[in-house]
C-alpha cells in the first residue's frame, strides 16, 4: 500500500470509528427502554435481527464470495467463533448493566476498554509509543484507576465490559477477513444458541416479543439494526488503524455514557469523578495532539 493509500485509509477508518463510538455513546437511552425485558431475552433478539439484516445486508454489499471463503478456512472460522464469544460476554453484560441502572459502571467499563486495547496493542502486537502517547496513557490510566478505586460497590460489571471488547478487537484486527462477512459469521454462530433461548421463552409464555406492547417489540427488532451497522463500520476501522489509536478514540463512548447517567439519568458523580473525568480528557486530547503531529511529519 503506498503512502497515499495508507493516509486514505486512515482517514476513513477515523471516520468510521468516530461515528461508531458516538453512535455507542447514545446505546444506554436505547436499552434503557428495554429494561423491562430480561438481559438475555434482549441480547437473543439482538443476535436474531443482527443476524437477519446482515443476511440481507451481505449479497447487496458483495459479501458472498468472502463469506464463503471465510467458511473454507478453518483458523478463521475458529478466531470468528472466539470474537462471536468475546462480543456476546459484551453484549450480556452491558445490557444487564444498563438495565440494573448503572450506566457510570458501564461507562467505566469502556473507560478501561482502550487502555486494555492500547495494552494488547503494545504486547501483542508490538505496536510502539512515543514518549508523549505513553505519558497520555499513563495519565489515563491513573484516572480510571482513581474512578474505579472511588466507586462504591464492586466494579467486575467494568471489568468484563474492558476485558471483552478488548480482546474482541484484538482477534477482529487479527483475523483475515473483511467487516461484513466476518460480522455476519459471527452472528450466524450465536444465532442456534439465540433461538433456541427465544423458543424457550415463547413455549414457557415468558417471551416479550409480539405481545400486548408492539412498541417493545419494535424495539427489540430494531436491536439488530443499531447492533449491527456499527459492529460492521467498528470491523472495518479496525483493520485500518493502530490499535492504540482505535482505542483511545474509545473515551468518545464512555464520555457520552458519563453525560447521559449524570445528567439525564441522575446518578451520583461526586467532584473527585469530576476531577478525574478531565484528566481523562486531557490525556485523550495529548495522545490525539502527539497522533496528529506524527501523521503530519514526512516519511
Amino acid at each position: 500500500m503506498t503512502g497515499l493509500d495508507q493516509s486514505h485509509s486512515q482517514r476513513v477508518g477515523l471516520a468510521l470509528a468516530l461515528g461508531v463510538f458516538l453512535s455507542w455513546g447514545l446505546f444506554p437511552s436505547y436499552f434503557k427502554l428495554l429494561a423491562e425485558v430480561p438481559a438475555i431475552e434482549v441480547m437473543s433478539h439482538r443476535i436474531v435481527w443482527s443476524a437477519l439484516f446482515m443476511a440481507v445486508l451481505l449479497p447487496l454489499g458483495g459479501g458472498i464470495a468472502a463469506f464463503r471463503q471465510a467458511l473454507r478456512d478453518p483458523r478463521v472460522v475458529g478466531l470468528i467463533g472466539l470474537s462471536a464469544l468475546l462480543i456476546g460476554i459484551n453484549w450480556l453484560t452491558y445490557v444487564s448493566t444498563i438495565a440494573a441502572g448503572h450506566v457510570l459502571e458501564a461507562s467505566l467499563g469502556y473507560f478501561l476498554s482502550p487502555l486494555t486495547n492500547v495494552a494488547l496493542g503494545r504486547l501483542v502486537l508490538g505496536e510502539r509509543l512515543t514518549r508523549l502517547q505513553l505519558a497520555a496513557c499513563l495519565l489515563a490510566l491513573s484516572a480510571v484507576a482513581a474512578l474505579a478505586f472511588g466507586t462504591e460497590g464492586e466494579i467486575w460489571r467494568a471489568l468484563v465490559l474492558a476485558i471483552s471488547f478488548g480482546l474482541y478487537g484484538l482477534v477482529r484486527k487479527t483475523v483475515r477477513v473483511e467487516a461484513l462477512p466476518g460480522n455476519t459469521l459471527e452472528c450466524f454462530l450465536l444465532v442456534p444458541f439465540a433461538g433456541l433461548y427465544l423458543a424457550w421463552c415463547a413455549t414457557s409464555g415468558t417471551n416479550h416479543f409480539g405481545g400486548t406492547m408492539p412498541g417493545l417489540s419494535i424495539l427489540l427488532a430494531l436491536s439488530g439494526v443499531i447492533t449491527a451497522v456499527p459492529l460492521i463500520a467498528y470491523a472495518a476501522a479496525a483493520r485500518r488503524l493502530k490499535l492504540s489509536t482505535l482505542g483511545l478514540m474509545q473515551f468518545v463512548t464512555p464520555t457520552m455514557a458519563f453525560l447521559l447517567g449524570v445528567l439525564v439519568y441522575g446518578e451520583p458523580f461526586g467532584r473527585a469523578k469530576l476531577v478525574c473525568f478531565i484528566v481523562i480528557w486531557a490525556a485523550l486530547t495529548l495522545y490525539a495532539r502527539e497522533t496528529i503531529r506524527l501523521a503530519r511529519r514526512p516519511a
